[in-house]
């Protein structure tokens, strides 16, 4: 296993030099969240195409539940009539039969 021993001095050139590197790789880090940001953006706008269509579905399903609950309406009325017709005929039946 490799020891290093830390040197004891640092100087302005040294520093100087440490600073540059660290600059350098804090805009390398800069540049690639730069390209996260824009992927994100890029997400964002297909997120917001989809709840586009989405809404548009939503839609569509709202305008079809109407006409179902109006159309199971309208059988309700002519199964009420219906059931009224057949009870009125089995009376009348059973009427003539007494």
């Amino acid at each position: 296993m490799v020891v290093m021993t830390p040197r004891e001095t640092w100087t302005d050139v040294r520093l100087d030099e440490f600073e540059k590197r660290i600059d350098e790789r804090f805009d390398r880090v800069d540049q690639r969240f730069d390209a996260v940001d824009q992927r994100f953006k890029d997400v964002d706008r297909r997120f917001d195409e989809v709840n586009r269509r989405l809404d548009k579905v939503d839609r569509r399903f709202e305008s079809l539940e109407a006409k179902m609950e109006a159309g199971f309406a309208t059988m309700t009325t002519r199964w009420d009539r219906l059931t009224g017709i057949l009870v009125v005929g089995l009376l009348g039946l059973i009427g003539t039969q007494l």
